[in-house]
This record gives C-alpha cells, structure tokens and sequence, in this order.
C-alpha cells in the first residue's frame, strides 16, 4: 500500500491544498492530511475546526484520513508506515525551502518527498492570504472549499 503524508498547518484549508490532495489521491492509494501541531504558533482555528473543515471537504473520498500530529513530520512517517511526503510548489520560492526540508527528511529516515505544481487557477493562494481576507471581513469563500465557514 503507497501512503502519503500531506503535512501543513491548514489554517485554514485553501483550495491550493485541496487541489494537491484530490490530484495525490490519484498516485496514492492512502493520503493523510496530517495537522501539524505547533505550540508557539497562533492560530485562527482551532485544531478541531481545522479538522472539521478537511473531513467535511473530502467526506466523499475514502482514500483521505485526517489526523494531527507532535513533532518530526519523518517520526509520524516511520511510526505510521510512511513512505512518501506530499508537498505542493506554488512557485520557485517554495521550491527552494520545500527542496531544504526533503532533503533533510531524506537524511533522517528513507522517506521520499513527491512534489505537485499547484494549478494555475490557485497559485496565488496562501492561507496567511485568507486570514487576513477573513480578518478584514472580505469574501474567502473564493479562496476555501465550501466546508470552511466562518462565525463572523
């Protein structure tokens, strides 16, 4: 069985993450949208919302497990059999920090990172980007699958 990881925080899910996870699902036979869970980082939602947010989005796909995690993202991958990181490439500066960060895990556990160009129609969003959209009480229903609703 061929399972990925989709490591991120997710705060809040974008159509640029959905995007990557409904083309991953195509090559993976399992994907794992895994929420990372940073203790010194504020967060707009909480983990539970952000959960209920991505299960919502892909209750029609099997295939998709939602979980969070502590910690390395290659522990999660060696502790849950693993074998394949999922990351999406919005442009050339991504690349260059997302290329660090694989060959880094590479170095710490045989995990392999499998890149996804998002598409065209999505790459200008960033959840830093919907935050503050949502924030200044602008239209993120652009920018989000249907799931995310915001109590405004």
């Amino acid at each position: 069985m061929k399972r990925a990881i989709f490591p991120g925080s997710f705060d809040p899910i974008t159509l640029g993450h959905y995007d990557i996870i409904e083309r991953g699902v195509t090559l993976f036979d399992e994907v794992i949208v895994a929420i990372g869970v940073n203790a010194s980082k504020k967060y707009m939602f909480s983990i539970e919302e952000r959960m209920d947010f991505i299960k919502a989005a892909f209750k029609h796909e099997p295939k998709i497990k939602v979980v969070s995690y502590k910690g390395l993202t290659v522990d999660f991958c060696k502790k849950n059999d693993v074998e394949f990181i999922l990351r999406g490439l919005r442009n050339p500066a991504d690349f260059e920090f997302e290329k660090a960060i694989a060959h880094t895990n590479r170095d710490l556990a045989p995990i392999e990172t499998v890149f996804l160009l998002t598409a065209a129609s999505t790459s200008y969003i960033a959840s830093s980007i919907v935050r503050d959209v949502i924030r200044n009480n602008g239209d993120y229903t652009k920018l989000v699958p249907d799931s995310v609703r915001v109590k405004q």
